[in-house]
C-alpha cells in the first residue's frame, strides 16, 4: 500500500483528501495543527496523525513511524483572507514558513516524493474578467494571496534548483459539509438568527468559481500524475461565475422552504483583500480527464441540511 502524507489533514479540505485518498488504497499519515483522538483520524482515512507545526523534527518523526511517503500533499496553511489581514505575521508562518520548512525536509530526506502544493486563485488578484487561465497575471492585494504566491515560488524553484517533482493546484472557492467559516456558514448563521432581513456585505454582484471539497479532493489527488521538476500549475475550479445574489438566493430558497422569505439586503461594502472575479479557465485540469461530479444546487442542498444537522456544534 503506498505510502502519503497529508499537511493540514486535520482541516476542511484536509479532511475530504485524506478520506479520499485512503479509499482509493492510499496508506495515509497527517501533519499539522489540532487535537485529533486516534479513532477520529482514522474515521477520515488518517492511519497516523502528529500534532505539530511543519517542521523537520516532525516531519523526520513522521518518517521514522511509518516509513518515507511517495507523495506529499501540502495543505497546511493560513486558509483566509480576513484571518491574513487581521494578522498577516501568523499566516506567513502558517504559509510560508512552513512550506519552507516541507521543501528542505522533502530534498534532504524524500527527494524522490511527488508534491502538490495547494494554493489558491486568491494568487491572481483583481482586475479579472471573465475565466483566469494559469498564465494570467498574478497580482495578489492580501497578505494572504502575497503569501500563497511565495509558497508557490518557493516549490517552484526546490523543483528547478533540486529536481523535485512538484504540482501546484490553485484552488478557486471551495464549500460543502464541515466548512465553518465564509459566506455558506455565515449566510445559515444569519438565517437561524434573523429569519426576516438577511444583510450581507458586498453588493451581490461579485463571482466566485464555487467547487465542491469532494470534487476538489478528487482534482487535487490526480495532479501527482503531472508533477515534475517544471512545477506546472493547475487551475481547480468549473469555470462557471456564480453571483453571491445567486447564492443567497439558492440558500435562502433551501432554507426557508414553503415559508416565508425573508429580504436580502447588501450593505455595498467590499471586505479588504476580497477581489470581485475569480473563475477558473479549466482546460488543463480536464485534459486529465478530470470531470466535475457536484451540481452546485445540490451540494447548497447538502449543506443547508448539515447545517441544520451539526452546524452549530462546536
Amino acid at each position: 500500500m503506498k505510502h502519503v502524507l497529508v499537511t493540514g489533514a486535520h482541516g476542511f479540505i484536509g479532511r475530504h483528501l485524506s478520506l479520499h485518498l485512503s479509499e482509493t488504497g492510499f496508506h495515509v499519515s497527517g501533519l499539522g495543527h489540532g487535537v485529533w483522538p486516534a479513532s477520529e483520524a482514522e474515521r477520515w482515512g488518517v492511519k497516523t496523525w502528529i500534532n505539530g507545526e511543519i517542521g523537520l523534527s516532525n516531519l523526520e518523526l513522521l518518517r521514522r513511524q511509518v516509513g518515507s511517503p511517495g507523495i506529499v500533499f501540502h495543505l497546511a496553511g493560513g486558509s483566509s483572507v480576513g484571518a491574513a489581514v487581521q494578522n498577516p505575521r501568523e499566516d506567513f508562518y502558517r504559509t510560508v514558513v512552513s512550506t519552507a520548512e516541507m521543501l528542505d525536509w522533502m530534498r534532504l530526506h524524500v527527494p524522490s516524493a511527488k508534491l502538490i502544493v495547494a494554493s489558491s486563485a486568491a494568487v491572481y488578484g483583481a482586475g479579472h474578467t471573465g475565466r483566469i487561465a494559469e498564465e494570467a497575471a498574478v497580482q495578489p492585494y492580501s497578505p494572504y494571496g502575497r503569501h500563497k504566491r511565495l509558497m508557490e515560488e518557493m516549490a517552484a524553484a526546490y523543483a528547478s534548483d533540486y529536481g523535485l517533482n512538484v504540482a501546484i493546484a490553485r484552488l478557486f472557492s471551495v464549500y460543502g459539509p464541515g466548512l465553518r467559516k465564509q459566506l455558506l456558514w455565515d449566510l445559515c448563521a444569519k438565517m437561524e438568527k434573523e429569519p426576516t432581513e438577511i444583510i450581507l456585505g458586498g453588493t451581490g454582484s461579485e463571482l466566485r468559481d464555487w467547487t465542491h471539497v469532494t470534487d476538489v479532493a478528487r482534482g487535487l489527488a490526480t495532479l501527482s500524475a503531472v508533477a515534475t521538476e517544471a512545477a506546472p500549475i493547475i487551475n481547480i475550479g468549473t469555470g462557471t461565475g456564480v453571483s453571491v445574489q445567486q447564492i443567497a438566493d439558492q440558500m435562502i430558497a433551501n432554507w426557508f422552504a414553503g415559508a416565508t422569505v425573508p429580504s436580502v439586503k447588501f450593505n455595498g461594502q467590499a471586505r479588504p483583500g476580497d477581489p470581485f472575479s475569480l473563475i477558473a479557465e479549466n482546460a488543463s485540469l480536464l485534459e486529465l480527464e478530470f470531470q466535475w461530479k457536484y451540481r452546485l444546487v445540490d451540494g447548497l442542498s447538502d449543506y443547508v441540511r448539515w447545517y441544520r444537522q451539526n452546524g452549530r456544534e462546536g
